[in-house]
């Protein structure tokens, strides 16, 4: 038997001589999930350690996820895709800012919108062929149709059709990126 531990008809229960456990009342507010508060009062609370959730509010009122994502609501067109890049911290708006012209340059008749916090790039029919978004070292960049090119994108994923692009600071391959897009933008596209 534990330590502390009184057998009462069949059942384990705490000794007399064991202290009440800690917690005072809980408090339920409106909308919000139950609160425990300690015998003085004060509410107990766990440190967040789930970077996910991690927000930073950016000057225009968007707020930059874990990795600084911009968390731009969806939408189709330029619009969308123009403010998702003007919210990219730092180095990664110039980079997000030159994928795009490389993108749009690149495949004439470009769709454009944003899905899941990320631009999306497009043939009208055809379906999505490009992505991107902003993780904290570099910005990935998702061909969704990425196996079937040449040379393969050096990023896998469990996705067995999809390959990845890491781009860090200064390190974007401009001729070999768009020799991909043009690849990518002939096959058919991925309808999500």
């Amino acid at each position: 038997m534990a330590p502390g531990l009184q057998e009462r008809e069949g059942f384990f229960a705490p000794a007399a001589s064991m202290p009440p456990p800690q917690f005072g009342r809980i408090h339920v507010a409106h909308g919000t999930r139950d609160r425990r508060t300690s015998a003085t009062g004060e509410r107990m609370t766990k440190p967040s350690t789930d970077k996910a959730k991690q927000e930073v509010a950016r000057p225009g009122g968007v707020v930059l996820l874990a990795g600084g994502n911009p968390q731009i609501p969806k939408g189709h067109g330029d619009a969308p895709v123009q403010a998702y890049i003007s919210a990219m911290p730092g180095w990664k708006q110039a980079l997000g800012r030159r994928l795009d012209t490389l993108v749009t340059e690149s495949v004439p008749g470009i769709t454009k919108a944003v899905k899941w916090n990320s631009p999306f790039y497009g043939i009208e029919g055809q379906g999505w062929f490009l992505s991107f978004r902003c993780f904290t070292k570099y910005v990935k960049v998702t061909f969704f149709r990425g196996a079937a090119l040449a040379p393969l994108p050096p990023g896998p994923s469990k996705h067995e059709n999809v390959r990845y692009l890491d781009i860090r600071e200064g390190e974007l391959d401009e001729e070999q990126f768009v020799d991909w897009v043009l690849q990518a933008s002939r096959l058919p596209g991925a309808h999500i």
